[in-house]
């Protein structure tokens, strides 16, 4: 017997697919918490070495960070 259990899409919540930018912050933050850790300071010192950099090119500070996870909803 099956359950008549509702469809769950992982991307429910998605207004957009991806851009370029986000897919390669993503897999870099994938990257940062598995090799630097997971403190906001980490985080950013991971991005920075990494040299991914903000979306208008300047490195990462504690305060772009979060306006960008603000930003891209996370």
């Amino acid at each position: 017997m099956t359950a008549d259990w509702p469809s769950l899409d992982p991307h429910q919540s998605r207004t957009h697919e991806p851009t370029p930018y986000e897919l390669k912050l993503a897999r870099t933050l994938e990257e940062v918490f598995t090799q630097d850790g997971h403190e906001l300071a980490d985080v950013v010192a991971g991005l920075n070495a990494r040299q991914v950099r903000t979306p208008d090119g300047t490195p990462w500070t504690e305060e772009t960070f979060r306006a960008e996870m603000h930003r891209l909803g996370v």
